[in-house]
């Protein structure tokens, strides 16, 4: 449900969405009930490493009903740099999404957690809204998520608010199980997320192969950052996080 703002590891969480909740032969229900785990080799936030370039855990649960409304968690593990200490971001999404033909348009509103954070104001939300178009085998998607000022930006002493503008394009090849996936986004505004960082695009490029409830994914993750825009934005490894890099992915789902 992450891929709803893209969190950078879509093609990872396309594991957790990918397989009905039920058999076939069950009774039809206006509740879906779905879920997932998936391994990351990075996770990748808008193109930042929230895990210092190190593996990390995710999982996900999706309840929706046939109105079109439905309620999600996400989890993954992260770095302590990333929200004051906190080793976990937890995601609490409720939304709605309706199809009309073969557009489909999907909002709500995401609550950033992150348990343990020190006592820093880590947690915000943000709402979401993407329209998505199926044409033929391509399917396109543009979306937005604003994160109004809700606390101060412990690096630079203030408040900002951050607006995150995507657009994304992918397919599946018939009888193959092979998905690609190409996404280009632009963020507007400080968010500690990205280590204070303002007004900068993001882009990646991937593909993954579904066989039964498995998906294995791998992408390639960049940003127009360099290191003298990062303001000394690097791990106590002398990692940049912002920098080109290749993730793998491999998820199940139920």
């Amino acid at each position: 449900m992450r891929s709803t703002i893209f969190g950078l590891s879509a093609l990872a969480i396309a594991a957790a969405t990918a397989a009905p909740a039920f058999a076939e032969d069950a009774p039809a229900s206006d509740i879906t009930v779905t879920g997932g785990a998936t391994v990351v080799t990075d996770y990748r936030f808008r193109g930042i490493s929230q895990t210092d370039k190190h593996f990390a855990g995710q999982g996900t649960f999706t309840v929706s009903h046939s109105s079109g409304f439905y309620a999600s968690v996400w989890g993954s593990s992260i770095d302590d740099y990333v929200a004051a200490g906190s080793d976990q971001e937890i995601d609490l999404i409720l939304g709605y999404a309706k199809t009309f033909d073969a557009i489909t348009v999907d909002g709500g509103v995401l609550y950033y957690y992150y348990p343990n954070s020190n006592g820093a104001n880590s947690d915000f939300f943000e709402p979401y809204l993407s329209v998505k178009g199926t044409f033929g085998p391509v399917t396109a998607k543009v979306g937005a998520a604003y994160a109004p000022k809700q606390h101060a930006i412990a690096a630079f002493n203030e408040r900002d608010d951050n607006l995150y503008l995507y657009g994304e394009v992918g397919g599946g090849l018939a009888d193959t199980g092979i998905s690609l996936l190409g996404h280009l986004g632009y963020s507007k505004g400080r968010s500690f997320l990205t280590g204070g960082l303002k007004d900068y695009l993001d882009w990646n490029i991937g593909a993954s192969y579904t066989w039964n409830h498995i998906t294995f994914g791998i992408q390639y993750v960049d940003t127009d950052l360099k290191k003298s825009d990062a303001g000394g934005f690097f791990t106590n490894d002398d990692h940049f996080l912002a920098k080109a890099g290749v993730v793998g992915s491999i998820g199940v789902a139920f």
